[in-house]
């Protein structure tokens, strides 16, 4: 007989509900399936009141969290804002269950509650990328990866709903098998499960592509500029590690992008900028910086040109409305 696995999904006010709903909807079709519970789950909250989620919908948890005994896995649903009202109460809670061999994990923006309780210093974490700079700054000691779900030692994280389905699907694998497994996938009509071997896609700051489509050399050179952020690199230099020309860079970039290389990387590295202005309590200066520009001033003015508002009124419209342009999604 299968043993019943119990999960435990904790949202915080602003969580995406596509990742609450990815997670539960396979769970509740492999039991179908199978006809038997094989999985339980229950919504909770850390103080057990009404929680509204990014999209305006108001969910009433099943229960607080601390008062859970027999949960096998802990998942924190979120977005980067959220925080445990009493941290120490919940480190200790989550603490217990790694004690007695039970795993925890997260999805999406709730990495970064998670990661507040220090329980993931060490450990590797999937980021998605659109938290990648503000994650990076706030903490450290956690060892991000650009993998869709990461599995470590008794830690699960999936970056984004799509990748939340495909850790469901996984737990489903374990527990009932392959077969179950696939006509779970093929119900939904999820035609690829990923595993954690599976990179993120991230998308073209100005084309609908993605980079990893793009020209090889093109490619490279994008995946050059971004591990330049905080040090920018000349431009004729990222040609010469691509083998490349100047000018010949320069020709590729614009049919690939419709850009030059040195606006593309400028765009790159304001995004990087805005992650920090929408999900960090850096001040300005310290994002200049941090993105490759010697003083305050020019940034601000390329921010204004590129996203039409100053960082300053973004950061202020955040807490009254998400910003979405494409560079950056909110809630994912």
């Amino acid at each position: 007989m299968t043993q019943t696995v119990t999960l435990g999904f904790v949202i915080f006010p602003g969580f995406p509900m596509a990742c609450l709903t990815s997670a539960i909807e396979p769970l509740r079709a492999a039991n179908e399936i199978a006809g038997t519970r094989a999985f339980r789950w229950r919504v909770l909250s850390e103080t057990g009141e009404a929680v509204t989620s990014s999209a305006g919908v108001v969910f009433a948890p099943d229960g607080i969290l601390s008062d859970q005994t027999e949960l096998d896995h802990v998942f924190l649903t979120s977005s980067p804002d959220g925080a445990f009202a009493n941290v120490t109460k919940a480190t200790a809670f989550l603490q217990r269950r790694l004690r007695v061999g039970k795993s925890l994990g997260a999805f999406s923006g709730g990495i970064f509650p998670l990661a507040r309780t220090g329980l993931m210093d060490g450990h590797p974490i999937s980021v998605h990328w659109c938290y990648d700079a503000a994650f990076a700054a706030e903490f450290p000691k956690v060892t991000p990866v650009k993998t869709v779900i990461c599995e470590g030692e008794q830690r699960l994280t999936a970056a984004g709903a799509a990748a939340v389905f495909d850790l469901m699907l996984s737990l489903i694998e374990k527990s009932l098998g392959p077969e179950i497994m696939t006509e779970v996938a093929c119900w939904f009509q999820h035609p690829f499960v990923r595993t954690g071997e599976v990179s993120q896609k991230t998308p073209s700051l100005t084309t609908a592509t993605t980079t990893d489509t793009m020209p090889k050399q093109v490619s490279k050179a994008i995946q050059m500029f971004a591990e330049h952020i905080e040090d920018p690199v000349q431009i004729k230099d990222v040609a010469a590690a691509v083998n490349m020309s100047t000018r010949s860079l320069e020709r590729s970039f614009r049919r690939a992008t419709g850009e030059s290389p040195l606006k593309y990387y400028r765009l790159l590295r304001l995004k990087q900028a805005r992650q920090l202005v929408l999900y960090s309590s850096d001040t300005l200066t310290e994002i200049a910086f941090s993105v490759g520009y010697s003083s305050t001033s020019p940034m601000l003015n390329h921010y204004k040109e590129v996203y039409g508002v100053t960082p300053q009124e973004d950061r202020k419209n955040r807490n009254s409305f998400r910003v979405t342009d494409g560079s950056c999604l909110p809630s994912v």
